[in-house]
């Protein structure tokens, strides 16, 4: 399948593996890139530039397919070493990275001059529009089923999509509800030129994160997310747990009072006890509404193959089965 998407990265198949904290490790990125999609290093979970360059290393020695790496620009106080990420992620070739969070305009050029692609990650059109406008060569549309965090409009993916393809004239993927074959047909018919996949890669062979984390998205249906935060206006999409629910009674009890140090032992530092330990209750973590089509665990390709091939069937079969002869 050949889309603007594909043509842009070099990539076989339009599906692109989206960064998650403590889930993109180098085994998950080559197997997503091995499989013709792109897979994507989540940069901040490397805790240094140097632990970055090491983890880009390891990825190019099990995949000599084009991967991309995240870089998730937050609001803090003391902000990590964007220069330093953005220098080895230059010096290693990278050809893709995904942007997320605040505005990334300040690394555009240094990614840029290095001939490297840029897709940003927005949760409305207007945003979309701003990425356009200051040189992404791409943007992850996400609407509000998916997983982390969906914005604040809550417009799903069934009018952000044909409003982005209104108005955007870069390619564009949708993200948030994508998990299949009818997920990836859906996003192409309105407008979309490939899809983004965060969940539904955790539940596959290669991801590096605990078995009890994989069967928690089996086991989840589509009822099983609460939104998190959104009286601070940092919403967050997360699968329920013992935590989440004690979260969700202190932003009940505390209302327009709420700090983020009430919550913080819910959401702050969880991610390696939940991801790598299997810890299910130890906080909040991010999984989108997708859950509910999620029933099996397979290998990237696998799952990557299984979409292509069934995408097939559905646009020469059953689509082209509507069309009057």
């Amino acid at each position: 399948m050949k889309t603007r998407i594909t043509e842009l990265f070099g990539i076989e198949h339009p599906i692109i593996q989206g960064g998650m904290h403590y889930v993109g490790f180098a085994e998950l990125a080559a197997a997503v890139s091995n499989a013709g999609g792109l897979g994507i290093i989540t940069g901040l979970t490397q805790k240094t530039p140097e632990d970055l360059d090491a983890e880009i290393k390891k990825c190019k020695a099990l995949t000599d397919k084009p991967f991309g790496v995240n870089l998730t620009f937050l609001p803090v106080l003391t902000a990590p070493d964007y220069p330093g990420y953005v220098r080895v992620i230059i010096e290693n070739g990278v050809k893709a990275v995904e942007t997320a969070g605040n505005n990334p305009q300040s690394v555009l050029p240094y990614l840029k001059d290095a001939g490297i692609k840029v897709i940003h990650k927005c949760t409305s059109v207007r945003h979309a529009l701003k990425a356009q406008a200051i040189g992404c060569d791409a943007v992850s549309v996400d609407g509000f089923e998916c997983g982390g965090h969906p914005g604040e409009d809550d417009v799903p993916n069934m009018i952000l999509l044909p409003r982005a393809a209104d108005e955007l004239d870069i390619p564009f993927v949708a993200s948030g509800g994508q998990a299949d074959a009818r997920s990836l047909v859906a996003s192409l018919a309105m407008g979309a030129d490939g899809i983004n996949m965060g969940t539904r890669f955790i539940a596959t062979k290669e991801a590096p994160v605990h078995e009890h984390v994989k069967q928690a998205i089996v086991a989840a249906s589509e009822l099983d997310t609460r939104l998190v935060m959104r009286p601070l206006r940092n919403t967050e999409r997360v699968l329920t747990n013992e935590a989440v629910e004690k979260l969700l009674v202190i932003e009940k009890e505390k209302g327009k009072d709420l700090q983020f140090t009430d919550i913080i032992e819910q959401v702050a530092g969880v991610y390696p006890r939940i991801m790598m330990e299997g810890d299910m209750d130890a906080g909040a973590w991010s999984c989108g509404m997708v859950a509910g089509l999620i029933h099996d665990i397979p290998t990237c390709k696998e799952l990557i193959d299984r979409i292509m091939s069934e995408a097939e069937q559905i646009i020469r079969g059953r689509l082209e089965g509507f069309l009057a002869a």
